[in-house]
């Protein structure tokens, strides 16, 4: 389902009349509900499995890309665009994920005579190129954790002095990366070169680029991102921080705001990092710059910068009453966005967001497929938002990420966010396939949890406590 959040200030936009969504799911039912509010036009895109899906349902107009996986449908960038083509969409909304950061694609848009709802390609080239991100944050006076040059696939000359001078344990990171993905932990050096070889050979076959670089590993760590906004000529503004500390396999699944014991200048420096990198990439559009942060000193470092709406963007939203993606829209199709300067953006309260996915925590956190045969949902209203593209009788399949749904609470503090969102999970009845609705509900009312103790190693250090 896509439920109604708090109504946006958006007016009808004049430019633009039609927009496909290059996505599936919850985050193309998402967009459509702003270009529904914007007065705009929809086609959705979907492989063969997603033929009936939510997102092509609500729609107003459907062009299938054929195929079954991913790589067969919707991250066929040829098959998008002649999508476009026929279905007479004049802009193009990537979402998060497939096409979104791919910088040849938005090129290749914007090439056809159609709108990109994203940043411009050298934006997205840059900051998607990790050591370059690292050296554009660094000119930007951003903090930046101590790392090496890149190493190819089979390069391995001067790996074990730039190991030595980093220090263990480290990371290895596919220099394309991303969202958690082509990431490993080493703690000896004897173990360095197998961990560069597994992670070259898996970011070859994630991102079709093998290249790694080694960066410090924190300990007690925390993963704290800001949300910005450019205006594409050198201004930008910050929509708040979200905590996104709460992961498994590198990968988030509880994100809130505002970040649980931050001091006001910590945060501070934050934004004006965040926003400091936006201005000197003349950036355009939603974004998100990514910090690594130091449990025990409160020292933050760059990590990246995401070019795209973020799964987790719900909780900016709510804090703030803003329409990023409504924002993203008017400003493609060159109207003033609903936030123009840093004085429009105004939090209040806490918001805490959970992913529910198809998966089994006790196995490793692995997939669930199957069909749903029953999924019942709270209602929903100021406090809470559910963004979801599954409903009974839809089948989790292996092709696609197995996320079902996210919950987003919004309370006068965090406890009352806490309390709304167990409430809401307490009313969900989901069958047919396992989920990690257990484990988010054992997370949330973790004490540590609830005294703001998180840290990326929560999972981990916590984990009998939290698989049943």
């Amino acid at each position: 389902m896509c439920p109604k959040d708090r109504k946006s200030p958006l007016s009808s936009l004049e430019s633009m009349k039609t927009v496909l969504i290059a996505n599936r799911g919850e985050i193309a039912c998402r967009v459509i509900r702003s270009c529904q509010a914007l007065g705009l036009r929809t086609v959705a895109v979907h492989s063969d499995p997603d033929a009936q899906s939510r997102h092509v349902e609500i729609a107003d107009q459907r062009v299938s890309l054929g195929g079954s996986s991913a790589a067969e449908s919707y991250l066929r960038a040829d098959a998008v665009l002649e999508a476009a083509r026929s279905s007479g969409a004049d802009a193009i909304h990537p979402g998060y994920g497939f096409l979104s950061e791919n910088e040849a694609f938005a090129a290749a848009v914007e090439a056809a005579g159609l709108v990109w709802v994203g940043p411009s390609p050298a934006s997205i080239a840059d900051m998607g190129d990790k050591e370059r991100a690292r050296l554009l944050a660094r000119a930007a006076g951003v903090p930046v954790l101590p790392g090496s040059s890149r190493f190819r696939p089979g390069e391995f000359n001067g790996l074990v002095p730039a190991a030595l001078e980093i220090g263990f344990p480290l990371l290895v990171k596919a220099a394309a990366g991303g969202g958690g993905i082509g990431m490993r932990r080493v703690d000896r050096p004897e173990d360095l070169q197998a961990a560069v070889e597994a992670t070259q050979g898996m970011a070859a076959r994630a991102f079709g680029d093998g290249t790694i670089y080694l960066e410090r590993y924190i300990e007690r760590a925390r993963h704290v991102e800001v949300q910005v906004f450019g205006f594409g000529d050198g201004r930008a503004i910050h929509v708040h921080e979200r905590d996104c500390s709460i992961q498994r396999r590198f990968q988030k699944i509880i994100e809130e705001s505002p970040a649980p014991g931050l001091s006001p200048d910590t945060l501070r420096a934050m934004y004006d990092s965040a926003v400091a990198l936006c201005r000197q990439e003349r950036y355009r559009g939603a974004g998100t710059v990514e910090f690594v942060l130091d449990a025990d000193t409160h020292e933050f470092f760059f990590l990246e910068m995401n070019t795209r709406i973020q799964v987790e963007h719900p909780v900016s939203e709510m804090i703030t009453g803003l329409d990023l993606v409504g924002m993203q829209l008017q400003l493609a199709s060159g109207q003033v966005p609903q936030a123009r300067e840093q004085d429009d953006v105004h939090a209040r309260g806490h918001a805490i967001e959970c992913r529910l996915y198809a998966e089994r925590p006790a196995k490793g956190f692995l997939p669930s497929t199957g069909l749903v045969t029953r999924f019942d949902l709270p209602l929903t209203d100021d406090t809470l938002r559910i963004d979801s593209g599954v409903r009974a009788g839809d089948r989790i399949s292996h092709f696609y990420d197995p996320m079902i749904a996210k919950f987003i609470a919004h309370g006068a503090n965090r406890e009352c966010a806490i309390a709304r969102l167990i409430d809401a999970i307490d009313a969900v009845r989901i069958e047919g396939i396992e989920t990690n609705l257990g484990f988010l509900r054992r997370t949330l009312d973790h004490p540590a949890f609830r005294n703001g103790q998180v840290s990326t190693g929560f999972v981990d250090l916590y984990k009998p406590d939290l698989i049943a």
